[in-house]
């Protein structure tokens, strides 16, 4: 289970109503072309794509096992909570068919924060396009969503992960606990950006 970020943001209730708004409301396919919101047509690919242990071994929070009734439930629970302004899931369909990657955002409005998880086909990892995809779900979610903080986790291992992260310009903050769905504990590496953060390292990159 996703937890909201270590730092608690002064939020006023129009800002938190704003950003349930944008997040109902969300267009995925800012985050590159072909990208959609998730459905239960959907349910198959991703069971494909999340198969592959080299894709969903690092992620502690997918609903395993990967049968259609946990995938389809996943799913369906995505886009109740995005209903709700706290969630969206995208997905991005690969050039041979299937499904390439998804992206699954979880957003505090209260707390004017957000988190992503996610994963590329096995085949698309290491070449770079986790760096890219990255930056382009960082800036989407502090322009587009309009939260003003990030908090992300990684496993004590998952040194691919970690690189992708500190290569954003993400601040190392130390470990906590994540929960599992089963409720076991996985422990893990945190780190935070701030919107004005980003904005001022794309201006330095730029």
């Amino acid at each position: 289970m996703s937890a909201p970020p270590e730092t608690r943001l002064a939020v006023s209730a129009e800002e938190a109503a704003r950003i349930r708004t944008a997040v109902r409301m969300a267009d995925v396919s800012l985050l590159g072309p072909g990208y959609w919101v998730a459905d239960e047509g959907d349910v198959p690919a991703l069971i494909d794509l999340l198969s592959d242990p080299r894709v969903s071994d690092p992620i502690y929070d997918l609903p395993r096992p990967f049968t259609h009734e946990n995938i389809a439930g996943w799913v369906r629970e995505a886009r109740d909570r995005q209903h709700r302004g706290e969630a969206v899931l995208a997905v991005l369909p690969g050039d041979g068919g299937g499904i390439a990657s998804y992206s699954y955002f979880t957003i505090w409005p209260e707390n004017s924060a957000a988190e992503i998880g996610g994963a590329y086909r096995a085949a698309a990892q290491s070449r770079g396009t986790g760096k890219a995809g990255a930056a382009r779900s960082f800036g989407w979610m502090f322009d587009h969503l309009g939260v003003r903080l990030i908090g992300l986790t990684a496993a004590l291992d998952n040194h691919r992960s970690a690189r992708v992260i500190e290569a954003a310009g993400f601040r190392f903050i130390g470990e906590r606990d994540s929960i599992r769905p089963d409720g076991s504990v996985r422990r893990s590496r945190y780190w935070e950006l701030t919107r004005e953060e980003w904005h001022r390292l794309q201006a330095l990159r730029s």
